[in-house]
């Protein structure tokens, strides 16, 4: 279980309060969509979430214990896929060498046939690869490191269609019944069809939390649409 715990967290230098008593939690065996509109936090609640940033107040544990106190058992169990970030100049097989052991499920099989998903090899350059085909390779990674918790933040930016479609694939054939699998993102209609549960927050305060099929009882799934009625809503009151 990854539960947060009345959090609190406000960016020090513009004084921007980004949660304030902020709970809910996330259990195994779920692909979670975390929707919100700009600046609701997604991005900054993912980093919490994964102890990369210190709550003002309040805590995020995995299994109960603080996930800011970077103890082995959770880094270990806890990866982050960022919207950007920058792989280093090396082949990849240099990069599996050096950040594989850090995760002790980390499977190299598994990794060879998330790459063939998306139509890569093992044999490549990191410096080489653009934006769409470094996502690919860096999921792949993520996917093999097979932690209990992956959290994606925009993951479809800069996939193209079929990359997008691979993606899904991907994402399904990871799930397993232990995983905890959270994609924060603005391209919904990019994952809905692969998501079966959702949160959705604005202002510290939690605006749906539930099931997919709750939500669409009759199959025909519209979370753009839901979405922007549930803003509208919030906005209302």
């Amino acid at each position: 279980m990854l539960e947060i715990d009345n959090l609190s967290f406000t960016y020090q230098k513009s004084g921007n309060v980004i949660f304030s008593n902020f709970s809910t939690r996330f259990s195994p065996g779920h692909i979670y969509g975390l929707l919100g509109p700009n600046g609701a936090g997604k991005t900054t609640l993912l980093y919490l979430m994964s102890g990369l940033l210190r709550p003002d107040e309040g805590q995020v544990t995995f299994n109960d214990i603080n996930v800011r106190l970077r103890k082995p058992s959770t880094t270990a169990d806890i990866f982050i896929v960022p919207d950007e970030y920058e792989l280093p100049r090396v082949s990849l097989s240099e990069y599996i060498r050096v950040n594989s052991v850090f995760y002790p499920r980390f499977s190299h099989d598994d990794l060879r046939r998330y790459l063939d998903v998306f139509g890569m090899t093992e044999d490549t350059h990191l410096g080489n690869l653009s934006l769409g085909q470094g996502k690919k390779v860096f999921m792949s990674f993520a996917m093999a490191t097979h932690t209990r918790v992956l959290l994606m933040d925009e993951p479809t930016n800069g996939l193209d269609i079929p990359g997008k479609a691979q993606f899904r694939k991907f994402l399904t054939e990871g799930r397993t019944p232990e995983s905890i699998f959270v994609v924060s993102t603005h391209q919904v209609k990019d994952i809905e069809q692969v998501l079966d549960h959702i949160v959705m927050f604005d202002n510290s305060q939690i605006l749906a939390n539930a099931d997919m099929k709750s939500i669409f009882p009759d199959g025909k799934i519209d979370l753009e649409r839901y979405f922007n009625e549930r803003i509208n809503q919030q906005t209302a009151e």
